[in-house]
């Protein structure tokens, strides 16, 4: 089955890039993460429970990234498996600047083998919907939250790193250099 969209989102090109491109970023965004791993910059695996009517599937998603050109397109697929389900992912994106923010161009091919995968295109399809829908949710949210933190990019430091974010010492500091 094929999803598709465009959303548009109130941020930055770079700081939906920045956001959308890091696994770990990614690992907060989908529902039903339970645990996650980096193996390296193309190779990741998370731990998820898929919501299925009155349970969950848990499955164990191997991600790898297959192509990127930053700051505009890039492709991955995910490969999982579980108690009576395989699945296969490809997914892509495309982002273009609109205005202040960006426009992404999303697509998704999903192919669900197994027992679950019987169940059919009219079952799956209002679930793969739903996780779609709360990943771009969460999405938006993400990257608004990344865009007004603008905190040190005037000094070149990406606005989500704990650089940004150094409390300011406490009361007077005194600074002696002795030779």
């Amino acid at each position: 089955m094929i999803v598709s969209g465009t959303k548009e989102l109130s941020a930055p090109r770079d700081t939906v890039w920045s956001v959308i491109n890091d696994p770990s970023e990614m690992a907060k965004l989908m529902p039903g993460v339970e645990s996650f791993e980096v193996h390296d910059e193309k190779h990741w695996t998370a731990k998820v429970k898929v919501p299925l009517g009155l349970g969950g599937l848990k499955m164990t998603m191997n991600f790898e990234r297959l192509e990127e050109r930053e700051p505009e397109f890039a492709s991955m697929r995910a490969k999982g498996t579980g108690v009576g389900a395989l699945m296969d992912m490809k997914t892509s994106f495309t982002l273009s600047e609109a205005g202040a923010g960006t426009s992404m161009e999303w697509e998704a091919d999903v192919k669900i083998a197994g027992p679950v995968g019987a169940m059919g295109q009219r079952v799956l399809q209002p679930i793969v919907n739903q996780q779609v829908q709360q990943v771009l949710g969460a999405l938006e949210a993400r990257v608004s939250e990344a865009a007004s933190s603008t905190g040190g990019a005037e000094q070149g430091i990406h606005p989500v790193s704990p650089e940004a974010y150094e409390a300011e010492p406490e009361g007077p500091t005194h600074s002696t250099t002795e030779d």
